[in-house]
């Protein structure tokens, strides 16, 4: 069976993120399960706040037509995303409204997320581990854009104590559920492809 393209968006721009920790983290689970893995920093990829008007005379930008490509391109995507205030990061929900809107050569609305499964972690430093962001972000994914997010996710709590110097996760709970979710992400985006 052929490796199964995975692509890995961290939800934080932030310097010293712990999402994107997490993320990196994430994209060597990913390689050890036999994907071929690609990361992005939405750093590249500026987009202005969603605007339904800018979209209906001007388009989507740019940066959202590469980022919907890119997806496209990937037979799933892991994302790992902060909380603010109990939901998903303003640039994630900014990120995926512009993405969710672009449409190419009279492909159905959301093509960049149906029919490609979606895995979830949140590294913070509350002690839920961002797991009320990853329940909007489920939300936004599965009911908003029809995406296939899969059960399983990993919440990290005290992220500033969670990652030894290597960056590895410290506890081996926290480690299993990140390797078993790549490995589920990796099967699930085998039989999608």
């Amino acid at each position: 069976m052929p490796q199964p393209k995975i692509l890995v968006i961290p939800g934080s721009i932030r310097n010293r993120s712990h999402n994107a920790r997490l993320a990196a983290l994430a994209m060597k689970e990913l390689t050890l399960a036999d994907a071929d893995v690609s990361q992005i920093s939405l750093y590249d990829y500026p987009l202005p706040l969603y605007d339904p008007d800018h979209d209906m005379v001007s388009g989507p930008p740019h940066n959202a037509i590469k980022l919907k490509q890119m997806m496209a391109a990937h037979h799933g995507v892991f994302i790992t995303s902060p909380e603010y205030n109990a939901s998903i990061s303003p640039l994630m929900k900014n990120t995926i409204d512009w993405v969710s809107r672009v449409r190419e050569r009279g492909e159905p609305a959301y093509a960049a997320f149906r029919g490609r499964p979606f895995a979830l972690g949140a590294a913070s430093t509350d002690l839920l581990g961002g797991a009320r962001g990853l329940m909007a972000l489920r939300q936004t994914l599965e009911l908003g854009c029809g995406a296939l997010v899969l059960p399983e996710q990993v919440s990290v709590p005290d992220a500033e104590n969670a990652f030894d110097d290597l960056d590895n996760l410290k506890d081996a709970r926290q480690a299993t559920a990140l390797k078993t979710l790549a490995r589920r992400l990796v099967e699930a985006a085998q039989q999608f492809s």
